[in-house]
């Protein structure tokens, strides 16, 4: 079955860095756009950052631009989030996800899987 595992969560410090990671399994990883989603507590889930099939598209909701980069490797069926100059604002669960259709979708309901998702947690 189709498997999406996120990783690299943490406690970092405002101003600081983590990498996220997402490990796929059982799809053909290639043919699927990649999302990252956040939620906060007592907030929904929200779109963070969208990769297409190949990787030549990008999409990122306006508070992180500048700050995260999404990337695949669909050699090795991964998906990454780079996240710097974290803000308090930025803790939050973060959840990849996987998307049968061609475009960058940023409307949760769109996407087909999920992971179980990753802390993070920046410090002021």
């Amino acid at each position: 079955q189709v498997q999406l595992v996120e990783s690299g969560g943490g406690l970092v410090q405002a101003g600081g860095s983590l990498r996220l990671s997402c490990a796929a399994s059982g799809l053909t990883f290639s043919r699927y756009v990649m999302g990252w989603f956040r939620q906060a507590p007592g907030q929904e889930r929200d779109f963070v950052a969208g990769i297409s099939w190949s990787g030549g598209s990008t999409d990122y909701v306006d508070s992180v631009k500048g700050r995260f980069t999404i990337s695949r490797d669909n050699a090795n069926n991964m998906v990454y989030l780079q996240m710097n100059s974290l803000k308090p604002e930025d803790t939050a669960v973060y959840y990849c996800a996987a998307d049968s259709r061609f475009a960058i979708i940023r409307l949760e309901t769109e996407y087909d899987y999920w992971g179980q998702g990753t802390q993070v947690t920046v410090s002021s």
